[in-house]
């Protein structure tokens, strides 16, 4: 279940890197979404993570699983949603969601494998990398 701690004290975190991540804003989620964070075990989600939803919940918006310091493999019954605007913490996730514009893959927090640029390419076509 997704949820978000309302009552939180102003936490700051950037590692130089969200400056430059959005090329051109393009379509985005309205309202945002907040982040189902089960099984992720950061306390920080950075922005330029690759979100997904699942395929049977629509409220169901989760962080790309991660693993060895890169990002994992598309869980079953989800789906690529976009790439997240900011980063956000476990405690208070609200997500602002791209899925329309230009990211520069080059400052996401995880390399993108030729494969998942594909992948994303596919399932967001509207979204285009820098880097291509």
């Amino acid at each position: 279940m997704a949820a978000a701690d309302l009552n939180l004290t102003d936490v700051k975190f950037d590692d130089g890197l969200e400056s430059i991540l959005i090329r051109r804003k393009g379509g985005r989620i309205i309202g945002g979404r907040t982040l189902n964070m089960t099984g992720f075990t950061d306390d920080v989600v950075k922005g330029g993570h690759i979100i997904i939803r699942s395929t049977t919940d629509e409220t169901d918006y989760r962080p790309m699983p991660v693993s060895n310091g890169a990002f994992g493999t598309l869980t079953t019954g989800f789906e690529y949603a976009g790439i997240l605007v900011r980063s956000v913490t476990k405690k208070d996730p609200r997500a602002a969601i791209q899925y329309d514009g230009e990211i520069n893959d080059k400052a996401m927090p995880y390399p993108l494998t030729d494969t998942l640029k594909t992948a994303l390419k596919a399932a967001l076509p509207s979204l285009y990398f820098m880097h291509d």
